[in-house]
């Protein structure tokens, strides 16, 4: 069977199955999305959150001023000062980097707290102003607290859910700082990097602003007029819009009956399914599950047998095959002694399982310029902060979502955008949250 028998063979295959690109239908899936947003802002029953979080967006940040950043992640839990300069520009210090707390082990909340105070109690008395950066499902109060809702990225601390994060870090914080006072600032990480984003863009350049992370996770976040959030009393509020959290990587769908057997294999099955097929905490273990069901209808008896062994992939490992399918790797080790076609069918289905992960992105941002209202003139369009390693670092991934953004949101939808990346986005958004909150 030639190469191109087998990509042909490969395509085919994946569409009957429900995994090919062509088989999501962005105007289908994006009406859906839009659907599913104004049902979050009008009540719960939504699997897009769509939580308001009382911030809204300004240009002043106070200068001189320290002020504490914790930012728990997918991954880390990080903590430092940031200052602003007259200017603007953010200087960081005394950073430090740490395992997050649940990622390894249950944990009960009153351990999960105590380890976040443990990470951050050397620069707890540096100011009494606090940005935190919650990477998960929270629900924002009117004061800037927040809720925890559920964890994604299978974080172990079910005690936590239910509770708010920042009285319960300051309780922590408290018993060993008895006289300490502080003002804390709960929000998401993807609201933070909007805020970045606002902060860091030229005056009047663009005409609304996003923040989007792909990365351990996946969140998308927007602003919104106050009029349209009708789930909460925002009558004696004096702004007239604020940062929306709309909790993306919690859009339910299902295009395949693989995902679905994906879904019941990991933590919260029911939830986070768009998450579970875009994100870097999945793509890896997600494509590895595809592969084993479909290998050997498509591949050798040889390479289907090697797949069938490897316990593990995550994403760093899938990538470093599609960067150069002859380097050392689980899926190019798969593929030794089989003919060269099969190493190039394999490298197809996963291009292709990435391309479809980058068309459901593009489905997602493409909502959100949408739903802002904004984006109609191509002189002043949608500021899209994007964030994660996954999306800037993944094979193509950003390449085939702006692909697909630029056919359907800018020439079918004439909506206009432009694509960011501010460094230390996350940080520098939860110390403007913080100065804000005084």
């Amino acid at each position: 069977m030639g190469t191109l028998d087998i990509v042909e063979k490969v395509d085919s295959y994946l569409s009957e199955h429900g995994l090919h690109p062509d088989n999501v239908d962005m105007d289908k899936i994006c009406d859906t999305f839009l659907a599913e947003m104004e049902k979050g802002l009008r009540s719960d029953s939504s699997s897009l959150a769509m939580l308001p979080t009382y911030i809204p967006v300004k240009k002043y940040i106070a200068p001189d001023e320290n002020v504490i950043v914790l930012d728990a992640g997918g991954t880390n839990f990080r903590s430092c000062i940031v200052r602003f300069s007259p200017d603007g520009e953010a200087k960081i210090s005394k950073f430090t980097k740490h395992t997050m707390p649940g990622s390894r082990e249950e944990l009960s909340a009153k351990d999960f707290f105590s380890k976040m105070v443990n990470f951050s109690e050397e620069i707890l008395m540096d100011s009494s102003n606090i940005g935190f950066c919650f990477s998960y499902p929270t629900k924002i109060t009117p004061e800037r607290d927040g809720i925890l809702l559920h964890f994604s990225k299978e974080i172990k601390a079910s005690e936590v859910i239910g509770k708010l994060i920042g009285k319960n870090f300051l309780l922590e914080a408290e018993s060993r700082f008895p006289d300490a006072e502080w003002n804390l600032t709960v929000l998401n990480d993807t609201v933070a990097t909007l805020l970045s984003g606002k902060a860091s863009a030229e005056e009047h350049r663009y005409s609304s602003y996003i923040g989007f992370i792909l990365g351990t996770g996946t969140n998308t976040c927007y602003i919104e007029e106050n009029s349209n959030i009708t789930k909460a009393d925002l009558k004696d509020v004096s702004y007239t819009h604020q940062v929306v959290n709309i909790e993306s990587g919690g859009f339910d769908i299902k295009l395949s009956k693989i995902d679905k057997a994906f879904y019941k294999t990991t933590e919260a099955s029911g939830t986070y399914h768009f998450e579970k097929i875009v994100s870097g905490a999945y793509l890896g273990p997600y494509i590895l599950f595809v592969l084993k069901k479909i290998a050997a209808d498509l591949l050798d008896e040889n390479t289907a047998k090697n797949i069938k062994s490897i316990k593990t992939l995550d994403t760093v490992a899938m990538d470093t095959f599609l960067h150069d399918p002859e380097a050392d790797s689980p899926l190019a080790n798969a593929c030794s002694g089989s003919a060269t076609e099969y190493r190039k069918a394999l490298y197809h289905i996963c291009d292709k399982l990435i391309e479809r992960a980058a068309k459901l992105t593009a489905v997602n941002l493409s909502a959100a310029v949408i739903k802002s209202g904004k984006g109609t003139h191509e002189k002043f369009p949608v500021c899209i902060n994007a964030d994660g390693t996954t999306f800037y670092k993944t094979h193509n991934l950003k390449k085939y979502t702006c692909r697909y953004m630029n056919e359907f949101l800018t020439q079918k939808h004439k909506r206009y955008y432009e694509m960011v990346h501010i460094a230390n986005s996350p940080i520098i958004g939860a110390a403007i949250a913080g100065l804000q909150n005084q």
